[in-house]
């Protein structure tokens, strides 16, 4: 054959190769935080306890026991005692919290109680009507419990201490 020729017509078989599948692994994701929020216009009422953040835009009538955030809305309000991680308040509870990283008093919340927490920030507006008590570290005892069950307390003018 030369240089410049044309080579002879070859039959080629060829089969069909299917293509091979690339499934990649999809990597696991981390757990996340489980998030629930208490809308406007819902009023929730009992103990509410677990693990997470909870945004309440509505009204809570109960304790909250959580290990994570509870955040107040400017629209939500909470009845109770408050045991979390971390509580930010712009709407308003009526009871005592503890929060064992932080809380934040934002400048439209309202706190009726007093606060235990290691860390504390009301911003100018702010209401406190309660104590607060600055701690180093939240004990297990504090957050299990309030400092004295409801029934036992007694306010307002006709008080008459008993003895």
């Amino acid at each position: 054959m030369g240089f410049f020729s044309k080579p002879k017509d070859v039959e080629v078989e060829t089969t069909a190769v299917p293509a091979e599948e690339h499934v990649e692994e999809i990597p696991s994701l981390p757990t996340p935080l489980t998030s629930t929020v208490i809308a406007t216009g819902l009023t929730v009422s009992g103990t509410l306890e677990g693990e997470g953040v909870i945004q309440v835009e509505g009204v809570v009538k109960g304790q909250i026991v959580l290990n994570g955030a509870v955040i107040v809305t400017t629209t939500g309000s909470i009845e109770g005692p408050v045991t979390a991680n971390v509580i930010q308040i712009a709407g308003s509870i009526r009871g005592n919290c503890i929060a064992r990283e932080h809380m934040c008093l934002e400048k439209t919340g309202n706190l009726e109680g007093d606060v235990t927490t290691i860390s504390l920030i009301v911003h100018d507006g702010g209401r406190l009507n309660g104590r607060s008590n600055m701690v180093k570290t939240i004990d297990a005892k504090a957050t299990a419990e309030p400092s004295a069950p409801a029934e036992e307390l007694e306010f307002g003018p006709n008080y008459k201490a008993k003895g």
